[in-house]
């Protein structure tokens, strides 16, 4: 695959920026194209994706490269956010950082910059590899392509990258995945970047901003109060707006109580609270999962049954695991060697072998055998 042509998705942030950096200095011609996927006004009166587009329109001017301003905010709002919404009504707790990766940033923007540009391929300023090399240097026609950890692991994005299909992975290249954030912010500042170097990385979800997620999920989702339940007694200690304000984990700030509350498990009206931050009921070992995306193979190719590794927040440690399918349900069951706390309906287990990031399910139940 010869490679002459790549649109690079620039946010605005350092990590893109140095992304089209590489890239141009390797002689690709280089396409830069913002994506605008939310453009509500902030709490404080502002649009962030105005900022953010100030700084891609920076970027490219001191690269020298075209940007090009494409806006998914309709796509966002229909495949994302009302998936988030609809989610959170059923007592779910979604990652829209991965469903916006899965069906934005590496579907319809892919589509777009192939259609629109005519590329060969994307990039981004995701941390994170793939077996075809940090430029695609080993891609071959035909050849299933692996989706590997950055060599950063504390910035590894693999986790966000999970539900990855192999059709864009093919030709999508991740400048990143072979340097330190510090390396990164160093070469940035050396092409006369240190503004961007220097900004302060975006966390969260991007729609919600600097609100209380509390106060932000009341504007879209009608309360429905119920009762906080103690799962020990089975008493009522305190009420609550509505399922859809609370997650697994979560502290209650129930007044007049010694030890604080954590919510165990969502019912249909009600939460069942565990006292105490290390209650039995708040963890598990045994995962039901459904909606696997497999990324290179489908690992129950040869047996039902693999050993591998599992996270269901990036930044936690893996967790061997044994993970099965069953066959009579299709459902996907994991066995962890060690027990997690705060397991979330809604989230997505991914797994991995080793380096190799093999895909993800989305968890519908977790308990302890």
């Amino acid at each position: 695959m010869t490679i002459k042509k790549i649109v690079v998705g620039v946010s605005g942030g350092v990590d893109s920026a140095v992304s089209a950096l590489l890239l141009k200095n390797k002689g690709f011609e280089v396409i830069g194209a913002f994506m605008r996927n939310w453009d509500e006004i902030d709490e404080a009166g502002q649009c962030s994706g105005e900022k953010d587009f100030a700084d891609a329109e920076y970027v490219c001017r001191k690269l020298d490269i075209p940007l090009f301003q494409v806006n998914f905010v309709k796509d966002y709002w229909n495949n994302v956010f009302l998936k988030f919404l609809e989610d959170y009504k059923s007592g779910l707790t979604p990652n829209p950082d991965l469903m916006c990766n899965k069906t934005i940033k590496f579907d319809i923007f892919y589509d777009y910059s192939k259609k629109t540009h005519n590329a060969d391929c994307i990039a981004t300023g995701h941390y994170a590899r793939t077996s075809f090399g940090q430029f695609l240097e080993n891609s071959e026609q035909g050849k299933n392509v692996k989706l590997l950890q950055a060599y950063d692991k504390f910035k590894d994005q693999t986790f966000f990258l999970s539900g990855i299909n192999q059709r864009v992975l093919k030709e999508t290249i991740f400048p990143l995945g072979r340097y330190h954030k510090n390396e990164i912010k160093s070469m940035a500042k050396k092409a006369g970047l240190e503004k961007l170097a220097l900004k302060k990385e975006s966390t969260g979800i991007c729609f919600i901003g600097k609100r209380n997620f509390q106060d932000f999920i009341q504007e879209y989702i009608e309360p429905k109060p119920g009762n906080f339940i103690d799962i020990d007694t089975g008493d009522i200690v305190g009420q609550h707006i509505g399922i859809h304000a609370w997650t697994v984990g979560q502290r209650c700030r129930i007044a007049s109580f010694k030890k604080p509350y954590f919510v165990a498990k969502k019912l249909e009206r009600d939460i069942m609270v565990a006292s105490g931050t290390d209650h039995p009921a708040l963890y598990s070992n045994t995962i039901i999962g459904d909606s696997a995306s497999w990324i290179s193979d489908n690992p129950f190719s040869f047996s039902n049954k693999i050993r591998c590794q599992f996270r269901f927040q990036h930044t936690k440690p893996l967790v061997p695991c044994t993970l099965e399918l069953d066959s009579a349900s299709n459902k996907f069951v994991v066995n962890l060697d060690n027990p997690l706390r705060a397991v979330t309906p809604g989230q997505f287990g991914v797994f991995y072998k080793e380096e190799e990031c093999l895909g993800c399910v989305r968890i519908i139940n977790s308990f302890t055998k």
